[in-house]
Formats: structure tokens, C-alpha cells, sequence
């Protein structure tokens, strides 16, 4: 889905030590996280936090990715990607516990 010219696969190592980084960094954004998602409950009092964390995932999208893809599209359609980002962010609130890796893995095998 990322901006390539070079179809190349992730090596299992690599996939290994994504997933670690990734663990361990929603672990310092926890907090972050977990006020994202309180937004999105009570978006009229908290719509900002809400709007801003979407228009900046979009913005990250476009510029990091292939937009030309299907899986892209759908993840810049206002409409379909709600529920993308909710689940996204729900995934790496969970990546805290002692199972995280595990359960990321999971989410992007599914995905």
C-alpha cells in the first residue's frame, strides 16, 4: 500500500521488529490514544481532538502512500474509514498488555 518502486516483500525479521517498535511506541502514546478515542464517544464536546487526529491521519495517507489503491481509497473515504481508525487505534490501546505483539500481529494479518 506505500509508495514504492520496487516490489520487494518484508523479510520476517523486519515484520518481527516492526511490530516491536510499534508495541513499545503505543506504549508511550497510550495516553494519546486513549483521549483520541474518548473524543470520538463524545464528539460534541470533544469534536476537535477528533478532527484533528483525522485530518492528520489523511494527510499522513496521502503522503505516504499509494493512493492509487483500492485499500487506500478506502482508508481516505470519510464515510468508510471511521471504523478503520477506531479499530486501528483500539488494536494499539490493547498492544500494551504483555500479549501486545501478538495481538498486533493478529490485526495486520486480518487486515
Amino acid at each position: 500500500m506505500r509508495k514504492s518502486y520496487v516490489k520487494n516483500n518484508i523479510k520476517v525479521n523486519e515484520f518481527e521488529a516492526l511490530i516491536k517498535i510499534t508495541v513499545e511506541m503505543s506504549k508511550y502514546l497510550y495516553p494519546f490514544i486513549r483521549e483520541i478515542l474518548k473524543s470520538k464517544e463524545d464528539i460534541k464536546e470533544n469534536s476537535i481532538i477528533w478532527n484533528d487526529f483525522n485530518k492528520r491521519f489523511i494527510e499522513l495517507i496521502k503522503e505516504r502512500f499509494n493512493v492509487d489503491s483500492i485499500r487506500v481509497k478506502k482508508l481516505l473515504n470519510q464515510t468508510e474509514n471511521g471504523e478503520i481508525i477506531i479499530k486501528s487505534l483500539l488494536i494499539l490501546s490493547f498492544c500494551i498488555s504483555n500479549q501486545g505483539c501478538q495481538k498486533l500481529k493478529n490485526f495486520l494479518y486480518d487486515f
